[in-house]
């Protein structure tokens, strides 16, 4: 059971980063790039598999609501910052 949990774990950390890279604002992709990462460190030590199932279904709806939000974003773009 700990091999598809992981793979699991993993699987969904990469689709929230790689959907993070994809809000045209420098801003929401820096902050939610950064979000999903501190989440993931925050709960690599959770060992119930409950829990962790728990938390995979959240990130799961996190995911949906970047999607969402990386739509919105394309549909109302702005100038560009001078950081990017």
């Amino acid at each position: 059971m700990a091999a598809p949990c992981r793979s699991q774990v993993v699987s969904l950390y990469k689709m929230l980063l790689r959907e993070s890279t994809k809000f045209p604002s420098y801003n929401y992709r820096t902050y939610a790039l950064r979000r999903v990462r501190d989440a993931f460190r925050e709960n690599q030590t959770v060992q119930d598999p409950d829990l962790i199932q728990g938390l995979i279904q959240e990130g799961h709806r996190n995911l949906q609501i970047i999607q969402r939000q990386v739509v919105v974003g394309q549909l109302y773009a702005t100038q560009k910052l001078i950081v990017e």
